[in-house]
């Protein structure tokens, strides 16, 4: 093919990107949620995916594909066309924990997606049932060390979010407690409120009536720092530095998807982001908002994937 032909075929498909682009979207969007419905995760997705429906003019349908830690949704997206119209709202154990928890993946977090956007974090609380005898994060620490292994946390199962944030504690403070592995944060709530386990890492949507009601008490928040939701609440790095054990949520498309679509999406959902009510909407529950180049949230996947390699590799943590 001589030069004239190949810059000739290049502005075509150039001019078919922007045209695609400017008439997109022209049909309904599904995006994908790797949990069941009813979870915390539909607390940022559908008020997400209804300010998207009025912006982009079509509704955007969530579609909740639970399973295998995450890891059916986030395959079937992996799988889907790269025209827009199958989206990706996941959070960090499908982008940067499962890499390292499962042998075999059926997806790669990073080849398989383009970014659009890293959206929100959250904490989880650290709380403790009453009986247990201390009022700070530095309290329950030198109670662990005074009582190595003796006391227990809950997590809603091996590998899960609640279970790293429990063992970058240990290895960060330097303590022995105990994990026990539930099927679920449902059935974990129970024996945490009757003192069966004495603390774990929990939602703030799931801890907060326990909290008021005095049947648990909170020590600190996993973020980095303060969350800006909960300001009054300690960040366990300030007693524990370097700790960092967030939830984040990130949106993305399949991988190959055409830039000018990720670009009008990145621009609707920062736009989305930025809105008054669904800023007072997700703050609610606990849930920052943040918002990031498509650039920015590529990288920041990169980083986290390897960070939390080291935390799956010291836990010695397995799937169930």
């Amino acid at each position: 093919m001589n030069k004239i032909c190949l810059r000739t075929l290049l502005i075509s498909l150039f001019s078919v990107s922007q045209a695609y682009a400017q008439i997109y979207p022209g049909k309904p969007i599904r995006l994908v949620l790797p949990y069941p419905p009813g979870g915390g995760t539909d607390v940022i997705a559908r008020p997400l995916a209804q300010k998207l429906t009025e912006s982009l003019g079509q509704q955007v349908i969530v579609d909740n594909r639970g399973g295998a830690g995450g890891n059916i949704g986030m395959e079937f997206v992996a799988r889907s066309p790269a025209d827009g119209y199958t989206l990706l709202f996941a959070l960090t154990a499908q982008y940067a924990v499962n890499p390292s928890l499962y042998p075999k993946l059926p997806y790669d977090p990073v080849r398989d997606y383009a970014p659009i956007s890293l959206l929100a974090n959250a904490p989880y609380l650290l709380v403790v049932h009453p009986s247990v005898p201390a009022k700070s994060v530095a309290e329950l620490i030198a109670l662990m060390k005074a009582r190595p292994g003796q006391l227990a946390y809950s997590s809603s199962g091996n590998g899960s979010g609640a279970h790293l944030a429990g063992e970058m504690l240990r290895s960060l403070a330097h303590v022995e407690i105990t994990h026990v592995p539930y099927k679920g944060a449902g059935p974990a709530m129970p024996d945490l409120i009757a003192g069966q386990v004495q603390l774990s890492f929990v939602t703030y949507t799931a801890a907060g009536p326990h909290i008021k009601t005095g049947r648990l008490h909170v020590l600190g928040v996993t973020t980095a720092k303060r969350s800006p939701t909960l300001p009054d609440l300690p960040a366990i790095a300030e007693t524990v530095p370097g700790y960092d054990s967030a939830v984040w949520y990130g949106f993305a498309a399949p991988a190959g998807t055409p830039p000018d679509i990720i670009a009008r999406l990145n621009s609707e959902v920062l736009r989305v982001l930025a809105s008054s009510d669904f800023r007072s909407r997700i703050t609610l529950e606990a849930v920052a908002p943040i918002g990031s180049t498509p650039e920015e949230f590529g990288n920041f996947i990169k980083s986290e994937i390897v960070r939390w390699a080291k935390v799956v590799k010291d836990s010695d943590a397995k799937v169930d």
